[in-house]
């Protein structure tokens, strides 16, 4: 008899395998250089709404600046996917690195030359966007080239342990100094924390790149992506899935210093604790995730997650207290990584090595191309109904889709 999912979980769960990957030296290389450039990105990320919502006191234009930072994925992230297939995904990484180490810098100019402006922060969106549409699909696919297949699941989940962890300090260490110094000094620490992940890169001893064979045009390639995600059920599945809760659900994270300010009357501060809490939970989640080890009960917990988050979006949204605020933040983070997590091991490990940077330019475009939109909705819903009524609104037909999966699509459980 198949054992059920709490017993399959107890007899899987083991602290000792949490860090499996970091056996590997260039994934150790990966993880620290990662981590400290991602820390820095966190503190920008949080210090630029704080400053856009100073400039202009409108939920709208924190709606702009994500728009303006996900555009670019709809213009160049499936070439970039074609581009890591040709390319050393290494190259591809050490360009990309440097571009938004410069922009972070260009950033830092204005702001201590008291010259940034609304438009120059979302020109300068556009520009960390555009980076990052070709650095995706290259960082996503190059773990395979860290790790062996079977522990690329494990190599995932700390991915997301270092994403998160950054998340939960580098937004709170950001408002603190935000508030003590300004924003100028977040940009400036971001821009140095890129010769973290550019020091590692080159540092990385690899396999020589080895181009395909008989390779067709660059539109020749896309097709052949397009068409093998069209064919797996289980990618497609998986893909939509990301889609929603990219479009709908994380579109939340976008009103956060808006809340901060304006639902619970607090400051700068304010908007990196909660940033920091929702990176705390995530990061417990990723933590979980990489110590079940090579763990075969994905499905069951891409489908928790997702009837999980939207209910606790709700419940926030109700939530008047900065303390009880965190707590709720601290379930949703949890919940929304072990979506986006094993929704990223799962397409991963299903699809084969020669098409991964094109197939994970489209997960990366549904997950990265439908933020912008999401954010520019709940910016103008929040303009007109109210942040809170905004959030209800999306989580409400977030959980009407996830219960439609659980209803009609439930291969997604049976996903090992």
């Amino acid at each position: 008899m198949r054992p059920n999912f709490a017993a399959r979980l107890n007899g899987r769960f083991s602290w000792r395998q949490t860090f499996t990957a970091l056996r590997y030296p260039n994934y150790r290389l990966w993880f620290w250089g990662q981590m400290t450039s991602l820390f820095g990105s966190w503190m920008q990320g949080t210090a630029q709404g704080y400053l856009m919502y100073e400039l202009t006191r409108s939920p709208a234009y924190l709606g702009y600046v994500g728009f303006a930072n996900g555009v670019p994925t709809w213009l160049f992230m499936l070439y970039a996917g074609v581009v890591a297939d040709r390319i050393p995904r290494r190259r591809q990484l050490i360009f990309t690195q440097t571009a938004m180490m410069i922009l972070a810098f260009a950033t830092a100019g204005l702001t201590f030359a008291h010259l940034i402006r609304p438009w120059h922060l979302i020109a300068l969106a556009f520009g960390f966007g555009t980076a990052n549409a070709f650095d995706a699909p290259a960082r996503h696919a190059i773990v395979n080239e860290l790790v062996p297949t079977e522990d690329m699941t494990n190599a995932i989940a700390l991915n997301s342990a270092m994403f998160n962890t950054a998340t939960a300090l580098g937004p709170a260490v950001g408002g603190v100094t935000y508030s003590l110094f300004g924003p100028g000094w977040c940009f400036v620490i971001n821009g140095l924390s890129f010769i973290a992940v550019i020091a590692a890169l080159g540092a990385m001893k690899l396999a020589s790149f080895v181009p395909r064979q008989g390779r067709n045009s660059i539109l020749g390639d896309l097709k052949e992506g397009v068409r093998y995600v069209a064919s797996q059920a289980h990618i497609r599945t998986i893909i939509g899935l990301v889609a929603v809760i990219s479009l709908f659900g994380f579109a939340f994270a976008t009103l956060v210093p808006a809340w901060a300010v304006e639902i619970l009357h607090g400051d700068a501060a304010t908007n990196g604790l909660l940033q920091a809490t929702r990176g705390l939970g995530a990061l417990a989640a990723a933590l979980l995730i990489a110590s079940l080890g090579r763990f075969r009960f994905r499905g069951y917990l891409i489908t928790l997650g997702s009837i999980a988050f939207p209910l606790l979006l709700i419940v926030f949204a109700f939530v008047r207290s900065t303390p009880l605020a965190c707590l709720v933040l601290i379930g949703v983070g949890f919940a929304l990584i072990l979506i986006f997590n094993l929704a990223n091991a799962s397409v991963q490990t299903l699809t084969p090595l020669e098409l991964r940077g094109r197939v994970m330019s489209i997960y990366s475009l549904t997950f990265f191309g439908m933020m912008p939109i999401g954010a520019l909705l709940i910016g103008w819903s929040a303009a007109r109904f109210g942040e809170p009524a905004a959030i209800i609104i999306n989580a409400g037909l977030t959980l009407v889709y996830a219960l439609a999966l659980f209803a009609f699509a439930p291969r997604l459980r049976r996903l090992e």
